[in-house]
C-alpha cells in the first residue's frame, strides 16, 4: 500500500483555499471596522450638536474600529506571502489558512460590531455625565481585545501551514 500522491497533497485547487482566507480576513474585519465605524460615527454625530468640544475625546472608537481592520490586512499578507504560483500548495496548507482567515475575519466582524455598539452608546452618555469616559474607554478595550485574539489565533494557524508535496 503506497502514500498519497503528490496531486492528492497539492491539487490544482488548493490555492483557491488560501486566497478564501485572505479574502475572508480583508473583507469580514473590514466590515466589522465600517459598522464600529458608522455606528460610533451616528452618536459622535449626534452629541457634536450639543457640545462640540468633546468630539476629539469621543473619536476614540473609530480609531480602535480602524485597528480592526488593520488585523485583517496582517493576516492577509502573511498568507498572502505563501502563496506563490512557482511553488507547490498543499490542500493541509490551504485549509490552515482559510481556518486563519477565517478567524480573524470573524473575530474582526463581532470585534467591530461591539465597538460599534459601546462607541454610540458610550459617546451619548459622555454627554451627559463625563465621568462615563473612563468606562466606555475600558468596555472598548475588551472589545478591541475580540478582535486581537483572532489575530493570535492566525498568527499561531499561519506557522503551521506547511506545503509540503511529495
Amino acid at each position: 500500500m503506497s502514500g498519497p500522491t503528490s496531486a492528492e497533497l497539492c491539487p490544482a485547487f488548493a490555492p483557491f483555499f488560501g486566497l478564501a482566507g485572505v479574502a475572508s480576513a480583508m473583507i469580514l474585519s473590514s466590515l466589522g471596522a465600517a459598522y464600529g465605524t458608522a455606528r460610533a460615527g451616528v452618536g459622535i454625530a449626534g452629541i457634536g450638536a450639543f457640545k462640540p468640544e468633546l468630539m476629539m475625546k469621543s473619536l476614540i472608537p473609530v480609531v480602535m474600529a480602524g485597528i480592526i481592520a488593520v488585523y485583517g490586512l496582517v493576516v492577509g499578507v502573511l498568507i498572502a506571502n505563501d502563496l506563490n504560483p512557482a511553488n507547490s500548495y498543499s490542500l493541509f496548507a490551504g485549509f490552515v489558512h482559510l481556518g486563519a482567515g477565517l478567524s480573524t475575519g470573524l473575530a474582526g466582524l463581532a470585534g467591530g460590531y461591539a465597538i460599534g455598539m459601546v462607541g454610540d452608546a458610550g459617546v451619548r452618555s459622555y454627554l451627559f455625565q463625563p465621568r462615563m469616559f473612563v468606562g466606555m474607554v475600558l468596555i472598548l478595550i475588551f472589545a478591541e481585545v475580540l478582535g486581537l485574539y483572532g489575530l493570535i489565533v492566525s498568527l499561531i494557524l499561519n506557522t503551521k501551514a506547511k506545503s509540503v508535496c511529495i
